[in-house]
């Protein structure tokens, strides 16, 4: 946190109990939960916090029948945290570019937004749920970030909803030390990312007990479907709200990447997105479709 440290034992014992990272008095002390959830060297030494652990697993293929490769996370959260992103960061598959006739290598994958879902798995996950804690599967077509417990929000509200969270002091001190920043503006990096990148709409998935966010790998529009599509289009929709701003035909296409002469394509996303009553007109006495805006079914 940048702070200066205390000058005595006395006075970091003293810190470290107001922040409820150790409990105790005189010469006995105990390590809370959050404590060693954040400050773990070795989160094997914490018997009730053992499955908590995050796994990364990375398959060669498209599904699970072959994994090549398992690394379960030592550290606690915070303390462990850049060298988990780095870790992911290295195993990513990488796109070779040639720039100005020097070859160079980018990941396929906008690190900064698989930062954010990562550190989002970490911080919502569900701690009543026992023998399960965030994952991280990377496929060669697909990264799927997975944490225990239903979200508490509907995930076509991911993007403008007020930040909730179940664990709101492991939240606060992730907060603190830079991880997160818990305005609820981490799924709109991931959204403006993707956009950025051109790729496919990350898919946030609520399940029985779980929550998947799955960033895709960059497909042409072509390599997309119908569902692919209107999923950019909505959380296009609703970057664009959340901006301050409106979307319409000229925006979409320019999330696409599509020329002006192929206009009636995206209009024909546009109307599958209103279809699945996902966006809506502005102004609904507007007959122009060319200067037509558009807004979340929500807003």
């Amino acid at each position: 946190m940048k702070q200066p440290l205390p000058s005595s034992k006395e006075s970091f014992i003293e810190k470290l109990i107001q922040e409820k990272l150790v409990i105790g008095k005189g010469h006995s002390f105990n390590i809370t939960n959050l404590g060693a959830i954040l400050f773990a060297k070795d989160i094997n030494n914490f018997e009730n916090l053992l499955r908590k652990a995050v796994r990364v697993i990375i398959y060669r293929g498209y599904d699970r029948t072959k994994a090549e490769r398992e690394q379960i996370g030592k550290k606690g959260y915070a303390s462990g945290f850049e060298g988990l992103i780095e870790f992911i960061g290295n195993t990513l598959p990488t796109n070779e570019e040639i720039i100005k006739a020097i070859r160079e290598e980018t990941k396929l994958y906008p690190i900064l937004a698989v930062r954010e879902l990562v550190a989002n798995a970490i911080i919502h996950q569900d701690f009543s749920i026992v023998g399960t804690g965030p994952m991280i599967e990377i496929f060669t077509d697909r990264i799927e970030i997975t944490n225990p417990g239903k979200p508490l929000i509907s995930t076509l509200r991911f993007i403008d909803h007020n930040p909730q969270s179940r664990n709101e002091k492991l939240a606060h001190y992730m907060r603190r030390i830079g991880v997160c920043e818990e305005r609820g503006s981490g799924i709109d990096k991931v959204i403006f990312q993707c956009e950025l990148f051109q790729m496919p709409a990350p898919e946030f998935i609520e399940g029985e007990n779980y929550t998947r966010v799955i960033l895709y790998s960059p497909r042409s529009l072509r390599e997309m479907d119908k569902q692919d599509k209107v999923r950019a289009c909505y959380q296009h929709c609703c970057l664009k709200f959340v901006s301050g701003s409106h979307m319409t035909n000229l925006t979409l296409r320019e999330r696409f990447g599509i020329e002006k002469a192929n206009y009636p394509i995206v209009s024909r996303i546009i109307a599958d997105a209103q279809k699945a009553k996902l966006v809506k007109d502005y102004d609904p006495t507007n007959k122009s479709r060319k200067y037509a805006k558009y807004l979340p079914f929500w807003a």
